[in-house]
């Protein structure tokens, strides 16, 4: 099974021969991906929508691996029972989505052992409910594949982990010693703990983007005399200033 450079990306965070279920499967790619390949051992597709639903069990039945995936239908982690898998993908939606998924099916989070998780948007909404919930970050990767950027974020509970909390997001200095910043714990929460340290050119994009954005912002904002958009203006100019220092150091930090 071809992957995607996003989908192969969650296949590759997993352990192999895990008990999968992959939620908002779409067509089971990854599924049928993951069995073939040894990453899982058995696998669930759930999806809520007939259309998605049906072209996922063409998939599987098409891949003959009937016996190894079963599809099922059914709204976000409704589709397993607590304890039946240990490995939980979810990828290509907003990460409030995903963190709502995730809080509305806490009781069916007994026994797995890692998340795998795709946010379109959203980022540090779900990196957020991980913290809050004492689920550890143990990898991030960003890719950019056909004019769109992604994150993935592999995550696990905390009594699973090596390290803790308190240590990935404690505070850390970037960039070189005549020019250095330290980035906060709800920096690290909103640009990704991992990501900060890796840097890279698809990271510098992304955050270039935001500035673009928050640029756009700031000319709407200053065609109001409300002092609700000054507020907000001010606001979005100390968040600009401060993603421009982070980019600033992180190109400073090359060799």
């Amino acid at each position: 099974m071809k992957l995607s450079k996003r989908l192969q990306l969650l296949h590759d965070l997993m352990d192999p021969g895990r008990n999968l279920a992959d939620i908002g499967s779409d067509h089971a790619l990854l599924p049928v991906a993951c069995i073939q390949s040894g990453q899982a051992a058995t696998a669930i597709a759930g999806e809520l929508n007939e259309g998605p639903y049906e072209a996922a069990k063409r998939q599987v039945a098409s891949s003959g691996l009937q016996a190894k995936i079963e599809v099922r239908r059914g709204d976000g982690l409704d589709v397993i029972e607590a304890g039946e898998v240990d490995t939980i993908t979810i990828a290509g939606m907003g990460g409030a989505l995903i963190a709502n998924i995730l809080e509305r099916g806490k009781p069916k989070l007994k026994g797995v052992t890692r998340l795998i998780l795709q946010p379109n948007v959203g980022e540090d909404i779900l990196r957020r409910w991980l913290f809050d919930n004492d689920y550890v970050i143990e990898a991030e990767r960003i890719i950019e594949e056909d004019g769109k950027i992604y994150e993935v974020i592999a995550a696990v509970p905390g009594y699973f982990s090596h390290i803790s909390n308190d240590e990935v997001y404690e505070p850390k200095l970037i960039g070189t010693a005549d020019h250095e910043i330290e980035l906060t714990s709800n920096e690290l929460l909103k640009m990704g703990p991992f990501l900060v340290e890796q840097g890279g050119s698809v990271f510098v994009k992304k955050w270039e983007l935001e500035i673009d954005k928050i640029q756009k912002v700031l000319t709407s904002l200053s065609k109001s005399d409300l002092p609700e958009a000054k507020e907000k203006a001010e606001e979005l100019q100390q968040e600009l200033k401060r993603i421009e220092e982070v980019l600033t150091c992180m190109q400073k930090d090359k060799p």
